[in-house]
């Protein structure tokens, strides 16, 4: 591609770099200039124009990223995805409706060195995203680049880009009740509003006091594709009430604690093939914190290790709670 400016007798056909007042009329850049174009510059005093002129084997800025689209979503219903027209370069990739985001990173990162007028931003690995979300956009940065490097790019990351979708539609959520704790309302409205946000139904919630007998109980009993538990009192330990009241019911825990605050007191665990969530005491809150990454994985089917839990630190630290003190900066100097 040539770029730079030439007399407004040799514009025709060549694209508008950057928009130009004509008159009462602005010709805006990435226009592909005509002869009329052209003589409204000269009419307007313009001897010379600055703009882009595709070469042999140059692809233009709409078709290259229809092109990349194609290549990183080449199927987008079956990847949970719909996929926007061109325009200046650019092509969105939205979700389709609730679920996870899965990206192939060493294939999009290889995407991105082919050419740096090449390239395409994401939302991070496993985001959770609501229908009509920005999972992507792929956007060629210079009017034209070469078609070559637009193939290479294409054939580095084919279907590298999709979105996982709920496997299960209903869960249940056992609530502990301690005398002078926390009001279960606003709790179970917030575990409500994340769960539907998901698209699943949250059909079973039990109330129940803080031991583990009683929670044992209601833990078996609880139906939902997924059994969740939120605690009066908060999870201190492996062996605190709820991860007892799982293993009594025949469950087991997996994973107690993640390096992701807030939420550091959530243990995930199974029952036969259901998965069990014990939530953190910051569910109660709307506030984003790590359930909300655990929960999204889980109802899409996405396998959650103790590894993976494990790996969330790294971006972990989601907002500071003003209220709880902080050893450094209530330590006396």
């Amino acid at each position: 591609m040539k770029f730079g400016p030439v007399p407004v007798a040799q514009a025709t056909g060549a694209i508008l770099a950057h928009s130009v007042q004509v008159q009462d009329n602005k010709l805006r850049k990435g226009l592909l200039l005509t002869a009329e174009h052209c003589g409204q510059l000269t009419a307007a005093g313009y001897d010379e124009v600055t703009v882009a002129q595709l070469e042999p084997g140059d692809c233009h800025e709409d078709e290259a990223a229809e092109m990349l689209a194609a290549a990183l979503a080449p199927n987008p219903q079956a990847a949970g995805l719909r996929v926007t027209q061109p325009f200046t370069g650019r092509v969105n990739l939205l979700a389709g409706g609730p679920g996870v985001v899965e990206l192939d990173v060493g294939a999009l990162h290889a995407f991105n060195c082919v050419n740096p007028m090449i390239t395409v931003a994401t939302v991070p690995q496993y985001q959770q995203m609501g229908a009509g979300g920005m999972v992507a956009t792929i956007k060629v940065i210079s009017y034209a680049v070469p078609k070559g490097d637009v193939e290479q790019a294409a054939g580095l990351a084919k279907a590298s880009i999709r979105l996982t979708t709920p496997i299960h539609k209903t869960a249940g959520l056992i609530v502990t009740d301690i005398p002078g704790g926390p009001p279960n309302d606003k709790g179970i409205a917030a575990i409500r509003g994340r769960v539907e946000a998901l698209g699943m139904d949250l059909g079973d919630v039990r109330i129940v006091p803080h031991k583990a007998e009683p929670l044992s109980q209601a833990v078996s009993e609880a139906a939902g594709d997924i059994v969740m538990i939120l605690t009066g009192s908060a999870t201190s330990d492996v062996f605190d009430v709820a991860p007892q009241a799982v293993r009594a019911a025949g469950g087991q825990v997996d994973r107690f604690g993640m390096p992701v605050d807030p939420g550091n007191l959530l243990f995930l665990g199974t029952l036969g093939s259901r998965p069990v969530i014990g939530l953190p005491g910051c569910a109660r809150s709307p506030a984003l914190n790590g359930a909300d990454w655990v929960l999204s994985r889980v109802a899409c089917g996405v396998e959650t290790t103790g590894a993976d839990i494990a790996g969330m630190g790294v971006g972990g630290l989601l907002k500071e709670i003003p209220t709880r003190p902080q050893p450094r900066a209530s330590r006396k100097r």
